[in-house]
């Protein structure tokens, strides 16, 4: 601040007034910049919240374009939160599972929805009749799933009608060949049936053909049920079966079949307290189907073992003989129907053995080296009360094969 006192002459006057001036020049300067400043930072913010608004509105059409798909989508999607609940869905999931869905813990539409069936992880069968299949993709760590429900109720029932034709047009060719084998044995059998009359025979005589008499029928017997099956396409009514029961009747059932030989059969149960999903009698089938061709292929003599483990969470049934083995070049085709190599097979044994694996969602494989014997795996799956919710979402996206829990 300049004191008016000290200017005691014109000159220093003059002196203060230049000082002045220039101190406004100065000020009105760095007024002008503070003005472009403000100019500048409100042509930036205008900028910036157009901006803004411009991406708001992109993801407002965005979001609208993604809802018009999601309302149009022919299948059902489902979103659950880390917690369990539907927290978003479609009409299509609607018209599949029902009214309430939004707010609603899933597990309690699984059981209000769907049947308790666990054939096949992948697909379930709706109270309704129904058929879905389901996948799963997870949305992060807790944040839940998004599920995929298609219909495929129509596809099923065309797949279900061209397996049927398939295997009618299968059975016709069968007609003949089983004629000649339900003929021979029951001629066979018809024989020895007209010998136990003779009043010449005695009482060891009579047992043995009684004893050919029911070798005989129980080879008809297994071809009329392998006929049966295969016929049925594989369907069955499924169960709770304990390891040990299963083990039990399997041992009770082999049992007259190793009369008349020299075979050392073992059992090893590695595994009492499991229980599997299946229908007993059609997998007792299939495991005497393993063992008769083993007994056939051993001659009569030799070792046979049947092994029972849970593994990589399946139950393993393992039929193992020391019998000649299999070729590799026939290991090939043995699971096809009609396939034999003996003049008196009809080739269903082992069709069947697969056709029940799969229809009990396992599988069967041959391990074989000609001279060293051959194993037979038979593998299903174990009942262990899966959902239709696959939980578990591997790295592709596509749902485990293994076991899995609903979420919540």
């Amino acid at each position: 601040m300049i004191d008016l006192r000290t200017l005691d002459s014109p000159e220093k006057l003059k002196q203060a007034f230049e000082v002045f001036n220039q101190l406004s020049r100065s000020l009105e300067g760095s007024y002008r910049e503070l003005e472009n400043q403000v100019a500048r930072l409100n042509r930036e913010l205008a900028a910036a919240r157009d901006e803004r608004l411009q991406t708001l509105e992109e993801k407002e059409r965005l979001a609208g374009k993604l809802q018009r798909l999601l309302e149009a989508l022919p299948g059902g999607v489902v979103v659950v939160d880390g917690g369990g609940t539907v927290v978003e869905c479609n009409p299509a999931a609607v018209g599949l599972l029902g009214e309430p869905l939004l707010g609603e813990r899933w597990q309690g539409i699984v059981e209000r929805s769907f049947t308790p069936c666990c054939d096949n992880p992948h697909e379930r069968r709706l109270k309704n009749g129904r058929t879905v299949s389901i996948s799963a993709r997870s949305l992060g760590e807790g944040a839940g799933q998004i599920l995929l429900l298609t219909d495929v109720s129509e596809m099923r029932a065309l797949q279900e009608l061209l397996e049927q034709h398939k295997r009618l047009s299968a059975m016709g060719e069968m007609v003949a060949s089983m004629a000649h084998q339900v003929r021979t044995p029951l001629a066979a059998a018809l024989l020895y049936a007209s010998q136990l009359g003779a009043e010449e025979l005695d009482g060891r005589q009579r047992r043995r053909f009684a004893s050919r008499i029911m070798e005989r029928l129980r080879h008809l017997e297994r071809q009329v049920n392998d006929m049966l099956i295969f016929a049925r396409e594989g369907r069955f009514v499924m169960d709770q079966v304990e390891v040990k029961d299963f083990v039990a009747r399997l041992r009770e059932a082999i049992e007259p079949h190793l009369t008349a030989t020299e075979i050392a059969l073992t059992f090893q149960q590695r595994c009492a307290d499991v229980v599997f999903q299946g229908n007993l009698e059609a997998l007792l089938g299939a495991c005497l189907n393993l063992l008769s061709n083993a007994i056939e292929a051993m001659g009569g003599r030799g070792e046979l073992v049947v092994r029972v483990a849970e593994e990589e969470g399946m139950l393993r049934l393992s039929v193992i003989d020391d019998g000649p083995g299999i070729d590799p070049g026939l290991r090939q085709r043995i699971f096809e129907p009609f396939f034999t190599t003996r003049a008196a097979g009809t080739g269903l044994g082992l069709a069947v053995v697969d056709s029940i694996a799969r229809a009990h969602g396992g599988h069967v494989e041959c391990h074989s080296r000609p001279g060293r014997g051959c194993r037979f795996d038979l593998w299903l799956p174990l009942a262990t009360g899966r959902s239709p919710l696959p939980a578990h979402v591997s790295a592709g996206g596509a749902a485990a094969l293994n076991p899995v829990h609903a979420v919540g």
